[in-house]
């Protein structure tokens, strides 16, 4: 029970990497908060950890929102006393390439994956700092590292969070705050597996371990950096990616 009576807000968290995160810190004891800009499917996702006996709830959050996603997240400190994880985990992919990307589709990107971390990190800080403790993990990937063709708005938000996880590192260490980011290769989840079977066989050849990883791979490495097993680390990049990217 690494995460014992922690507090982890997971963005993001109704589905996919979010919901695996989610799991597996309820798992180790944490109580969860779900935020998902559709409520419903969150709230399925806490209903389903609270019936394992874990502590779980939904919220509704549009995290490029500034003032809503300020508000949630002083709600959920005022309910549950104290907020000790932040997971930014919440993200779109509007792909095209850069010939063909429409304004508004490199916008509505940046505005969840790289705005939305700004706003929930900038909201979380101020009461982790009160605290004087904190982790934060950002959920990056692996083309924020090495770039790829048609994801030019993914791509550039993913490298932006590297860039502001390090930052927010160098802020916030003298809080005992710590911030790190997962940077995941191709993960097995529901997008992935809507891609042509001999598509997926081609994203295997590029992986040394020759298979996608899986979201629980993502969820223990959050839990990690999550735990007192991480407390010296801060600032840093965690590849997970079956050596795809070294």
């Amino acid at each position: 029970m690494k995460l014992a009576g922690k507090v982890a807000f997971i963005t993001g968290g109704a589905q996919g990497i979010g919901k695996a995160i989610a799991a597996e810190f309820a798992a180790e004891g944490a109580t969860v908060i779900i935020s998902d800009i559709n409520l419903e499917v969150a709230q399925k996702t806490a209903d389903e950890l609270s019936a394992t006996g874990a502590k779980a709830k939904a919220f509704k959050q549009n995290v490029a929102d500034f003032e809503e996603t300020t508000k949630v997240i002083e709600a959920a400190a005022a309910e549950f006393g104290k907020i000790d994880i932040l997971i930014n985990n919440a993200g779109i992919t509007k792909d095209a390439l850069l010939i063909r990307m429409k304004p508004e589709e490199w916008s509505a990107v940046v505005s969840v994956n790289l705005t939305g971390v700004f706003n929930c990190t900038k909201a979380v800080a101020s009461i982790m700092m009160k605290a004087r403790t904190g982790k934060i993990v950002n959920i990056a990937s692996i083309v924020g590292l090495m770039g790829n063709a048609g994801q030019a708005n993914y791509s550039a938000t993913k490298a932006g969070v590297i860039g502001f996880t390090k930052t927010m590192a160098k802020e916030l260490a003298s809080r005992n705050i710590l911030v790190n980011a997962i940077a995941p290769g191709f993960i097995d989840t529901e997008m992935t597996k809507k891609i042509p079977v001999e598509i997926q066989e081609k994203m295997k050849e590029q992986i040394p371990l020759k298979k996608l990883g899986l979201p629980q791979d993502i969820a223990k490495a959050a839990v990690f950096l999550s735990s007192s097993d991480s407390d010296y680390i801060t600032g840093q990049v965690l590849s997970v990616n079956g050596g795809m990217y070294m």
